[in-house]
Parts: structure tokens; C-alpha cells; sequence
């Protein structure tokens, strides 16, 4: 399984995201290892609220996030948490 991690301008400065970035690779190094599927890639995205949100939030998130794309199903793309395209 490979995990990207993104967190645009609009969060900060370098030092800011930077800061914002780790804090999303420690929650997933103790989330993906139990929820992640092998053979998968995921992308995870900084916003706003990264570095205000509490650490167990913060992984809580992540763990809603893995088990709703679990549901899914193998194959088919994610529309979670943006409007479906025409």
C-alpha cells in the first residue's frame, strides 16, 4: 500500500504545511497498518483545520475515512467529500 500526502497554499506558508504534513503521517502510521487495504494507493489531504485538530480526532478521521472507501468496494472511484462531475 502507498499513501501520498498534499496540503495546498491556502493552509500556509512551507513551515506551516510542512508541520501539517507530519502530523497527517503520523496519524496514518498508526492508522493505515490496521485499516489500509494492500495493493492500494491513497492520497491524503491537508486542510484548514490539520494543525488545530487534536491528534485522536484527527486519526479518527482518518479511520472514518479508510472504512467508507472500504465500503466501496475494490475498483471504483471515490466521491467522497466533493460533488459528483457531470
Amino acid at each position: 500500500m502507498r499513501v501520498g500526502f498534499t496540503v495546498t497554499r491556502r493552509v500556509g506558508n512551507a513551515v506551516v504545511r510542512n508541520r501539517a504534513k507530519r502530523r497527517l503521517r503520523a496519524a496514518a502510521a498508526e492508522v493505515f497498518p490496521r485499516l489500509g487495504r494492500s495493493g492500494t494507493d491513497y492520497v491524503v489531504i491537508g486542510r484548514l483545520g490539520t494543525l488545530e485538530r487534536p491528534f485522536p480526532d484527527l486519526m479518527k478521521d482518518l479511520e472514518q475515512a479508510i472504512t467508507r472507501l472500504d465500503r466501496k468496494g475494490p475498483g471504483r472511484p471515490s466521491k467522497i467529500g466533493r460533488e459528483a462531475r457531470p
